[in-house]
């Protein structure tokens, strides 16, 4: 885990898995989109399929692992060592902090507003949101946060894979969903497929959040 602390005390923190380390060049983009200062919490050493899917999925491509579903033994070593770790850390409680990722650590963020109360928003960015069952139990469950950011490439479900073309749709309907019930939400439709600037992807949606970090929602 690195961390990038904020230079003002009480700034947001922002949570954010990253699949090859590239905690910094995000921390560099949300800066040239932002004046607000804000710490960002870099983890990356995981095991993705294994400590981000919500409940055992078989795998979407032949030849790779299938999802073990361990997100929530992740999400609790996040909550009592790892982010507690953090704040004392720093010289002031933040704002509010969130959690953010790209991709499956997307997806992840999401469901962490579900399953803990300590996060005041979330970015899924291009989040895997095709992943099976996920949109019955974000219709079905309470989500313990204000905020949310979602966002796709406009390309994202034109594949032959029937499990992730459904991506476009489930985020649509996720989107609404949490609308209707009053969250501040949106929905930003990207050019391009999934892995078209996913730095730049994943430094609007934390520029969201911290731009609201401390106000109403």
């Amino acid at each position: 885990m690195k961390l990038y602390k904020a230079k003002d005390p009480g700034s947001p923190l922002v949570i954010l898995h990253t699949f090859e380390d590239e905690g910094a060049r995000v921390l560099e983009s949300v800066r040239s989109l932002t004046d607000r200062d804000f710490s960002l919490a870099v983890i990356s050493d995981i095991d993705w399929n294994r400590d981000l899917s919500p409940w055992p999925a078989k795998a979407v491509f032949k030849g790779e692992p299938d999802f073990e579903g361990r997100a929530n033994e992740h999400l609790a070593d996040l909550t009592v060592s790892v982010i507690p770790e953090i704040l004392s850390s720093l010289p002031a409680r933040p704002v509010s902090i969130y959690i953010a990722g790209y991709s499956l650590a997307g997806l992840f963020a999401l469901y962490s507003l579900y399953e803990c109360d300590i996060f005041d928003g979330a970015a899924s960015c291009s989040g895997s949101l095709w992943y099976p069952n996920f949109t019955s139990f974000a219709m079905t469950h309470r989500i313990n946060a204000q905020r949310v950011y979602l966002s796709l490439g406009s390309k994202e479900s034109r594949t032959k894979n029937p499990v992730m073309a459904t991506v476009e749709n489930n985020t649509g309907v996720i989107y609404r969903h949490l609308k209707d019930k009053g969250l501040a939400t949106v929905f930003e439709l990207n050019e391009g497929g999934h892995f078209t600037e996913p730095v730049l992807r994943t430094a609007r949606g934390i520029v969201w959040l911290i731009n609201k970090a401390g106000g109403k929602p």
